[in-house]
């Protein structure tokens, strides 16, 4: 305990995953992991702040906090950090008009968003939409584009549900990044301006917040990187080999 104790002192949030962390995505909704509800519920009446933090890109906001909610979890929409509506103010910031090859459960957090003659491309998690025929059209915008933008909602490369692995949006960023010679903007974990956005939300400083996921790469090490520590949970996508 006392180890515990030096490696957690001066922590004053914490950053939570979702997808592996609290819940395992699937038919019906998903099941919430064993405990988590409790855990979670625990934080909230501790003194310490908390924000959750997910690179979900197949429901909107909403309907990911909605079934949260179902689940038996205390949260709502304010406390969430996500991609779709950070890249949503990134669009409209640099007047960027996107082709979105994205989930059809994601696709009404751009309902605000100019999407006439496109001059970029935006990726998620799209399921079952990865056909070659989508590909490849996100493909030509940007080779028909002077200075192509690809924006990526994350750079996963596998997560789980309840049936198995699934294939992650960051195979299919790899292939549009090799196949036009470019580099991806990744909008979500492990970029530093995402843990940056969720930690202005709790007003904590990067060495005073702990990241709690599943993804060694993308929750751990991307939260390292911005100066803050973090655990890793034995659920979700977690493998001995990490």
């Amino acid at each position: 305990m006392a180890a515990w104790a030096e490696r957690l002192a001066g922590v004053r949030g914490v950053l939570l995953d979702i997808s592996g962390v609290l819940y395992d995505s699937g038919s019906g909704g998903g099941t919430a992991i064993a405990g988590s509800v409790e855990a979670v519920a625990r934080l909230k009446r501790s003194p310490l702040k908390v924000r959750f933090c997910t690179n979900e890109s197949q429901k909107s906001r909403r309907e990911l906090v909605g079934l949260l909610q179902r689940l038996g979890f205390d949260i709502s929409e304010e406390e969430v950090t996500a991609p779709a509506p950070a890249t949503c103010q990134i669009l409209k910031e640099r007047g960027l008009r996107p082709h979105l090859l994205v989930h059809d459960g994601v696709r009404s957090e751009f309902d605000d968003i100019n999407m006439s003659n496109p001059n970029c491309v935006v990726i998620a998690d799209a399921g079952e939409s990865f056909s070659y025929e989508n590909m490849n059209r996100a493909f030509q915008v940007l080779m028909e584009l002077e200075n192509p933008v690809l924006i990526s909602l994350g750079k996963g490369r596998y997560y789980k549900e309840t049936s198995g692995l699934m294939l992650d949006v960051g195979g299919y960023m790899k292939a549009l990044e090799y196949a036009c010679g470019i580099e991806a903007e990744v909008v979500g974990k492990p970029s530093p301006e995402f843990f940056k956005s969720a930690l202005q939300a709790i007003g904590v400083e990067a060495h005073q917040a702990i990241m709690i996921g599943d993804d060694i790469v993308g929750d751990v090490g991307g939260a390292q990187q911005c100066g803050m520590r973090a655990l890793q949970v034995r659920t979700g996508k977690f493998s001995p080999m990490d």
